[in-house]
């Protein structure tokens, strides 16, 4: 299976309000291993990015007067994602803003839809983790993925990491490449070999922090509880 791990930068918030992209980058996925492969691109979005989205991103108005504009990049960006199922968090945005930008060259390029399935891994990380912040850094943070380098957003920075988030949070649906091996799919049923360990999983213990959190969770549970007390409460 082929899939593209999917970012965008852009000059505001609203494509509604003529925003467009200024940067788009993908990794790439087969059979949930990262290849090496990746597009990156920077664009010349003809307008100024807002305030807001600078100090988020750090890209500056004069960086991008020679950076191609999205006509001219379109040919290798669609052969690059084409037929894959695209991994995006959050991806109304990303998808709102590049069918923004097919639609603008009235070219019958059709829409991302028509090319490629997507999975938002905002939306599957609200599943698994109801009440809690999902945003990539909270989930690098909760995952245990490393995300030092960021310190400003950047799309292939924030592609890459997305790739590692999404392959922590599925890595009980088939092989993860760096932790367990022997794991065989098949269509109606999952059969697994013995497991062989390359590296001693990592236990992740919770912080005072959280500790304090989840109990004040809990209390808020107990308050709307008919009997005072929660069914996670009583569990525990």
């Amino acid at each position: 299976m082929r899939q593209v791990v999917l970012d965008t930068e852009t000059t505001g918030l609203e494509v509604r309000q003529g925003h467009r992209l200024v940067e788009i980058a993908c990794v790439e996925l087969i059979e949930r291993r990262l290849t090496g492969r990746h597009y990156q691109t920077y664009l010349n979005p003809d307008r100024a990015i807002d305030e807001g989205a600078r100090l988020v991103t750090g890209i500056e108005d004069e960086f991008l007067l020679d950076k191609p504009r999205f006509a001219d990049v379109v040919d290798d960006f669609l052969a690059f994602i084409d037929g894959a199922e695209l991994v995006i968090h959050n991806a109304s945005f990303d998808i709102g803003f590049l069918d923004a930008e097919l639609a603008r060259l009235d070219n019958g390029a059709g829409r991302i839809s028509d090319r490629c399935t997507v999975l938002d891994t905002l939306a599957m990380a609200r599943e698994r983790y109801p009440g809690q912040r999902n945003s990539l850094d909270a989930l690098c943070k909760r995952l245990g993925v490393d995300n030092s380098r960021r310190d400003l957003h950047g799309g292939l920075i924030d592609a890459q990491l997305l790739a590692d988030v999404y392959l922590a949070m599925t890595t009980g649906q088939g092989a993860f490449e760096l932790g367990f091996e022997g794991a065989v799919e098949q269509r109606d049923a999952v059969v697994v070999a013995p497991v062989v360990l390359r590296v001693r999983p990592r236990v992740l213990h919770a912080s005072a922090d959280e500790l304090l959190r989840h109990e004040q969770r809990l209390d808020a549970l107990d308050k709307s509880s008919a009997d005072g007390q929660s069914v996670w409460r009583r569990q525990g």
